[in-house]
C-alpha cells in the first residue's frame, strides 16, 4: 500500500481559559489516531493551535486588567502544558494569532 500524507487538527480552544475535559478528549483520541497512521507508514502532522481571535480573549483580558497578547502568551503556554499532562504531541501547537502561520 501507497504511504499518504496526512494533516489533522483538533478543535481550536479559545485562548480565554484553561483546558477542559472536551478538549483533552478530542486531542487523545485525535492523537492516537495520528501515531496509528505514523505506526503504519503515513506521514500524518498533528497541528493545533489556540484560536485567540473574538470577543472571549478580548473579554478576559480586560477583565484581568492586561493586554490580549499578554493573555494569548500566558494561555499557549498554559495549554501546552496540559496537554504535554496526557502526552499529546502536537507536531505544532501555535495561535491563531502566529504570525507564522501566514508565510508560504
Amino acid at each position: 500500500m501507497k504511504s499518504r500524507k496526512i494533516l489533522v487538527t483538533s478543535a481550536l480552544p479559545y485562548a480565554n481559559g484553561s483546558i477542559h475535559i472536551g478538549h483533552v478528549l478530542e486531542s487523545v483520541i485525535t492523537d492516537i489516531w495520528v501515531r496509528y497512521q505514523n505506526i503504519n507508514g503515513n506521514e500524518c502532522l498533528y497541528f493545533c493551535a489556540d484560536d485567540t481571535h473574538g470577543t472571549p480573549v478580548m473579554l478576559k483580558a480586560k477583565e484581568l486588567g492586561i493586554d490580549p497578547e499578554e493573555l494569548i502568551k500566558r494561555t499557549r503556554e498554559e495549554h501546552i502544558k496540559s496537554y504535554s499532562r496526557f502526552n499529546i504531541n502536537f507536531d505544532n501547537f501555535y495561535t491563531t494569532h502566529s504570525e507564522d502561520i501566514y508565510e508560504k
